[in-house]
């Protein structure tokens, strides 16, 4: 049965589609067969990243490992909510008749934003990944925290809506959702605010029900990468590319312990 991984928040800037790619191409170094669908039909980062990625397969006649990917549109009917729901629903369904079939494991990356085609997705999770900058601000996408305790005081409207798909996979008797929160792109050095944040994220795993695994590192070798398609396990593989530098290896080793942890065999 194909395991679906879904990376979702509502909050933009996390790194998101940098981390999905990562572990696609990650997945496919390790002999999987891996389907993508890009439900951000606006941004389209990882389509782009795929297209980027083909390109510079073409250009310099080599062979990299690539899934097989879809990108939905969105709806553009704007008279009828309900009927502009169905669209999309029909859209991804579509999308998921002609993947499933042919993939091991199916990544999801949805927009940064409440959509239909988010609620959607969230539903579909076996695993759901949802990457976060180490700040407060990020935080709030769980839960509001008390500014003289750090205590956590309402949870948000993304942890209700991950408690319903929860509730659908539930109801419909599919297995449970496995749900993993990764602080995504923190800084090398650890502050006052790191330990906070911990903190606060310590309290809502409780509450969530979430697993707490760390991310990726910021390091400006995920933003070169973009243009080109690559992905740090791509690079030892390339003739003139290579992991040149201590802080690459230590990038890569990164995506490998990640995808170790996300317990997805």
């Amino acid at each position: 049965m194909t395991h679906t991984i879904v990376f979702g928040n509502e909050k933009g800037g996390t790194g998101k589609s940098t981390l999905a790619m990562h572990v696609v191409v990650q997945l496919l170094r390790q002999g999987n067969s891996v389907g993508v669908i890009d439900l951000d039909s606006r941004q389209r980062s990882v389509t782009r990243f795929l297209e980027n990625r083909q390109a510079y397969a073409e250009g310099h006649d080599i062979e990299l490992p690539q899934p097989a990917w879809l990108a939905p549109l969105a709806s553009k009917r704007r008279d009828a909510q309900a009927d502009a729901d169905a669209e999309e629903q029909a859209n991804l369904q579509q999308a998921l008749e002609q993947l499933k079939p042919v993939a091991d494991f199916l990544v999801i990356d949805c927009p940064g934003g409440h959509t239909h085609y988010a609620q959607l997705a969230h539903a579909l999770a076996d695993t759901l990944v949802t990457p976060l900058n180490d700040s407060f601000v990020d935080l709030d996408l769980l839960g509001q925290v008390s500014a003289d305790t750090f205590e956590v005081t309402r949870l948000s409207h993304y942890a209700e809506m991950v408690w319903q798909s929860r509730k659908f996979r539930s109801a419909s008797e599919l297995p449970p959702m496995d749900w993993i929160v990764t602080p995504n792109r923190v800084g090398q050095l650890n502050s006052r605010n790191n330990e906070r944040v911990e903190g606060v994220l310590s309290a809502l795993r409780k509450r969530l029900m979430f697993r707490f695994e760390r991310g990726l590192s910021e390091r400006v070798i995920y933003r070169e990468l973009f243009v080109s398609g690559l992905t740090l396990m791509d690079l030892a593989e390339i003739p003139g590319e290579g992991l040149t530098r201590l802080s690459h290896l230590a990038a890569r080793e990164e995506v490998r312990r990640l995808v170790d942890r996300l317990r997805l065999s």
